[in-house]
């Protein structure tokens, strides 16, 4: 049926509407009285759900842009022209993308109101909906609520005698026990009725009751009788009466167990059943006792109903027999369930995932798997492999045990017990026999380890346990104990397995004796398999997975090892059958780790493997098991290689070569040169005076061996075996570099030692086996300065060769003449160091030049040569400038053939140095300008200042020492007459320097050339220049007037723009009257003399002395005349 759901809109004023007809459900309205559909609109929900506006996104992508436009703008700049145009080129693409997913929001925002209509029906449809719901649920609520409250069934009986009699002929009984209580008995009664009840049920149990030989231990006390079974129960039970069929009933149990192991949730396994379990327990007990008994008060059976059992002729009730068979059972029960819960128990503190735990379904048997392991995929082209998924089985059982004799149905009892109960049966019951038998129940456990785990076989006496000793004792039920006396006894079988398989196998590499040892003791179960040396790798077998271990504790024990044995443990754990592989590279590894911590510890770089191809790696040996490539540190395209195979090392030295065009950057072996270890090492005096034979050395397999077999390795004789290759190596590039040159050269004696003392403590002992080289002084020093300074013979030696410090080149020479060395740096001793490439012996007049690099040690000689060369040259024509020019103020302070100090004029000094003396532009000199402090002046406290004017023309001075190469004495010459002719002027700018600093004056004193000083004031618009001219004249002149004329120029050139104006010099307010009254002043107090100075418009030009009169009256006049302008 269709019908029109409306909402219901409520009259316009609060009132129905009269006219409104209901039809169908639904009210019809008169035609104005319906709700406009802007009314109906109202009363939907609004759901904004995931709904935002599009002005706060648009906002959003808007900042977004700006912001990292802005990120751009700062960080750009700074990039590289290809990175801007990368980085801008990204940002556009993403920043486009972002433009394209607004604008299709933008698009989608045209039916944004049609949507949010139709979500909001949706939530209105929803919200009806559930109320319809809630309605239903009500009137369900309200039908089962009013089941219950019916009125209860009349009372007929009482309503007929209150109709007949008048009144109640009757009361309940439950109101006459309710208001008179019964009499009781008094503390004699009591007495009385336990006697009583005590003699017949000791007259029952010695006369007619059938007692379980098992239960015979009882006593009588407080009216019961009390029987104990050890280790089963404790139980107490009574007589319903005195009477001769009056049956037993059930008073009270007591558990004869204790929990041991973990005593977590002891509480939830009492010895005596609480009151629920306990009525539970005595209800069934009693039932079973008077499973034969006639009650007289039962009320009668329904028809359907089965009959009570009756006891068959000749048989006689014993409901002893049946009470002991249930509270056994009861008691085995319960213990198997302790054993149950310990085990789940276990399950939850981790062996969830290797201990599976099951019960059957009639609760008799437990059965515990340990060692589980999920199977393993079987890969395709992998072998396949079957090992069992678990370790074994631990089953704990209820079974019910019989006599051994033949058709017996009697429980397993000892021969006395047997008698026992003939005898008692044969006295109580005559021929009779009893209702029910004695069920001999107990525990069976029993144990079988999985044939096949871990992929070996075991020994099956090796997994039996003795008899007894797996056993529940109910005074320590311990499942936990159980179970790990089962795992540890299989652990040792397992272990020792692998122990004979890895001892007794075709490859003998672990059979020597003391190689593998079993580890046993309480907490440990593990093998120990020695290596070499003294690393020694554990395997141990976790009793609680059931996985194997590898873990090692020698010297190489470091994180680093970890995963890699991991990694063993994880392929040993899916195929057990793989440790024997395992062990064999975890060998191979470890003596390889073992060469690779020696080169470390040494400092050298070494790789396992290198980017040689298969057929050029067999040039190394077809024995080689692994490599392991030590990089010269001096020489990166050599290697000593060290060839490990199965019994010992191998050593190379391989010289490779780049494979031009190829990818990945393939190397072949140009070169392979075997080392003889024995002969390196017996050149080693220090190694041949030990007193202990080569012979007889322990080998890093850890045996004694004769001869120098195995893996004998020492950090002394990697040292020594990796020095030889360096000296190798050393010598045939110093060679080279002699024969590309074209220059002879011959060995030498390697007895004598390093002619200098500075050097002759960085000696290798193989540096007396290896032999020096010799080259004449005309051959290697043809067309180098100052060749004639050398004498015949020169002799290069390598160094550093034996130690982890880059290999260097010593070159002697012995010099024939030379200037001294003196002052503090050339006084040191007999040996002065004045560089770090050159150590000079004054005794010998040896000169040591250090090189760096071996490979460029003949050019870098030559350098060193021509330097120390040219710093002679100028030692030599200083001494002599005090006698040739008679400037006696030119004297030599400090002299170390690399640096040259002297002083110049007074206490002015300069000290001078160059380098790169081979380079096609000549080479630079450094010049360091200083005062040197005199006597007197030590003397007083006035503080001594050490600056030099002429610091501030270094850059210039010292070009005229560079473009004088190939003339250095001239050039010497002219710089120390520049120095000493234009001193006046910079002392003078000096201590206007001071003064402007002590008045606070801006002034900036520069030099534009090695004879041109600027005097600029702080407005930066006026200068003064002092400039050196001929004849020793110098000129003081406003910086803004050039000294070339100007009267060619055309005048409309000459304008200048007034902005353009501002930022060139402008010139000094009355210059030429400032010059004009200095000079006239100077001339009147006779401080200048006639004819020496000469006035101009804009400026003057003097000698020294005029200068040093005139320049600080120049300068205050200009600062007075710039004071109205600043």
């Amino acid at each position: 049926m269709d019908m029109d759901i409306k909402p219901i809109i409520p009259a316009r004023n609060g009132l129905s509407s009269s006219k409104d007809a209901l039809v169908n459900g639904t009210i019809k309205m008169e035609p104005g009285l319906e709700p406009t559909l802007e009314e109906l609109e109202r009363e939907l929900p609004d759901v904004p759900d995931d709904q935002i506006q599009l002005g706060d996104l648009l906002s959003r992508v808007v900042q977004s842009i700006y912001a990292e436009l802005s990120e751009l703008s700062e960080t750009m700049p700074n990039m590289s022209d290809t990175a801007r145009k990368r980085v801008l080129a990204d940002w556009v693409v993403k920043m486009k993308k972002q433009v394209v997913k607004l604008y299709a929001v933008a698009k989608w925002s045209r039916d944004a109101d049609t949507i949010q209509k139709c979500m909001n029906i949706t939530a209105f449809l929803l919200t009806q909906s559930q109320q319809f719901e809630d309605v239903v649920g009500a009137l369900r609520v309200a039908k089962d609520s009013l089941d219950p409250a019916r009125l209860r069934n009349h009372d007929l009986l009482t309503s007929l005698d209150v109709l007949t009699t008048g009144s109640y002929l009757r009361l309940p009984s439950c109101i006459k026990k309710l208001t008179i209580p019964e009499t009781p008995l008094t503390d004699t009664e009591v007495d009385k009725t336990f006697l009583d009840i005590e003699e017949t049920i000791r007259f029952r149990l010695r006369m007619s009751e059938i007692i379980p030989i098992e239960m015979s231990e009882f006593r009588i006390g407080n009216g019961r009788a009390h029987f104990t079974v050890l280790d089963l129960f404790k139980t107490s039970l009574c007589l319903l009466g005195g009477a001769k069929d009056d049956g037993w009933f059930m008073v009270d149990v007591e558990f004869l167990i204790n929990v041991g192991g973990d005593l977590t949730g002891l509480q939830e396994f009492p010895r005596k059943p609480p009151n629920i379990m306990k009525q539970h327990i005595t209800d069934e007990a009693n039932a079973r006792l008077a499973f034969y008994l006639t009650l007289p008060d039962a009320p009668p059976l329904p028809p359907e109903a089965p009959p009570r059992p009756q006891l068959s002729e000749g048989v006689i009730d014993t409901p002893l027999i049946r009470i002991f068979n249930f509270l056994q059972m009861m008691s085995l029960s319960y213990q198997l369930e302790i054993l149950c819960y310990q085990a789940q128990r276990m399950r939850s503190l981790g062996w969830a995932n290797f201990l599976s735990v099951e019960m059957s379904p009639d609760r008799k048997t437990l059965k515990a798997t340990y060692w589980l392991r999920p199977p393993v995929p079987q890969l395709p082209g992998r072998p396949k492999f079957k090992i069992p998924l678990n370790g074994g089985t631990l089953t704990i059982s209820i079974v019910e045990k019989r006599s051994p004799i033949r058709d017996s149905k009697e429980p397993d009892r000892t021969p006395r017990q047997r008698v026992l109960s003939r005898i008692q049966q044969r006295a109580k019951l005559g021929d009779s026999k009893p209702s029910d038998e004695v069920e001999g129940l107990q525990f069976a456990v029993r144990w079988e380890a999985a044939s096949g785990a871990f992929g070996v076989f075991v020994n099956p006496e090796e997994v039996t346990l003795p008899q007894g000793a797996l056993q529940v004792n109910a005074n320590n039920l311990d499942f936990e104990s159980m179970l790990r006396m089962v795992i540890q006894r299989h652990a040792q079988a397992i272990l020792r397995s692998f122990k004979n398989q890895l001892q007794h196998t075709s490859n003998k590499t672990f059979s020597p004796a003391g190689a593998v040892s079993l580890i046993i003791d309480e907490k440990t179960h593990a093998l120990r398999v020695h290596l070499c040396g003294d690393e020694v790798v554990i395997i141990t077998l976790d009793t609680r997975t059931g996985k194997l271990n590898m873990r090692d504790t020698g010297d190489l024990a470091a994180a680093g090892r970890a995963p890699r044995l991991a990694v063993y443990s994880d392929k040993i754990n899916e195929n057990p059958t793989w440790l024997m592989e395992a062990l064999i590279r975890l060998r191979l590894t470890t003596i390889t780790d073992f060469a690779e911590q020696k080169a470390s510890y040494l400092g050298l770089r070494s790789y396992r493997r290198r980017n040689i191809p298969p057929n050029e790696a067999m040039k190394l040996g077809p024995d080689a098991r692994s490599t392991l490539f030590i990089q010269l540190a001096n020489f990166p395209d050599h290697y000593l290689v060290i060839v490990i195979t199965d019994e010992n090392f191998k050593y190379a030295l391989i010289t490779t070569k780049a494979i031009e065009d190829n990818t990945y950057a393939m190397m072949v072996l140009e070169d392979i040169a075997w080392l003889d270890f024995d002969r390196i090492r017996e050149a080693d005096p220090d190694e041949t005076s030990k007193d202990t034979p080569r012979s007889m050395r322990k080998t890093l397999d850890g045996r004694t061996e004769s001869g120098n077999t195995g893996f004998d390795l020492d950090n002394r004789g990697l040292r020594e075996i990796y020095n030889y290759c360096c000296a190798r190596v050393a010598f045939i590039n110093v060679e080279r570099q002699f024969k590309l040159r074209k220059i002879n050269f011959t060995h030498v004696n390697p007895s004598n030692p390093i002619p200098s003392v500075e050097l002759a403590h960085i000696q290798s002992s193989l540096a007396r086996s290896v032999p020096a080289l010799c080259v004449k002084s005309e051959d290697i020093l043809s067309g180098a300065p100052a060749a004639e300074a050398a004498m015949p013979n020169i002799r290069v030696i390598p160094l550093n060769w034996w130690s982890h410090e880059k290999a260097r080149v010593v070159t002697c020479v012995k010099l024939k003449y030379v200037q001294q060395p003196m002052g503090k740096r050339g006084m040191g001793g007999a040996v002065i160091r004045p560089s770090k490439r050159i150590v000079y012996d004054t005794r010998e007049a040896i000169v040591s030049f250090l090189s760096e690099d071996v490979n460029s040690c003949v050019d870098e000689f030559l350098e060193e040569w021509a330097r120390v060369s040219k710093m002679v040259v100028i030692a030599r024509e200083v001494a002599q400038m005090s006698k040739l020019h008679q400037w006696h103020d030119v004297r030599l302070l400090s002299f170390d053939l690399q640096t040259v100090e002297f002083a110049y004029a007074q206490d002015y000094t300069v000290s001078i140095s160059c380098e790169d003396q081979l380079s096609s532009t000549g080479g630079n000199f450094d010049l360091y300008f200083s005062r040197m402090e005199s006597g007197d002046a030590m003397e007083t406290d006035i503080s001594f200042n050490s600056l030099n004017p002429h610091e501030e023309a270094e850059p210039f001075l010292r070009h005229i020492l560079r473009h004088g190469h190939g003339k250095l004495s001239q050039s010497l010459h002219r710089l120390v007459k520049l120095l000493r002719e234009t001193l006046p002027i910079v002392v003078e700018l000096e201590e206007i320097r001071r003064d402007g600093n002590e008045n606070g004056r801006n002034l900036d004193i520069f030099a534009k050339s090695a004879g041109w000083y600027r005097l600029l004031y702080g407005d930066l618009k006026h200068a003064l220049d002092f400039r050196l001219m001929n004849d020793q004249r110098i000129s003081v002149l406003d910086a803004s007037h050039s000294l070339f004329g100007s009267r060619n120029l055309d005048p409309n050139a000459m304008r200048i723009d007034a902005d353009i104006d501002n930022l060139v010099l402008q010139p000094i307010p009355q210059v030429k009257e400032i010059v004009a009254a200095a000079v006239k002043d100077a001339l009147s107090a006779g401080i200048l003399s006639s004819g020496k100075t000469a006035a101009m418009e804009v400026g003057i030009i003097s000698d020294a002395v005029g200068i040093r009169a005139l320049t600080k009256v120049i300068h205050a006049q200009v600062l007075e005349r710039l004071k109205p302008q600043t």
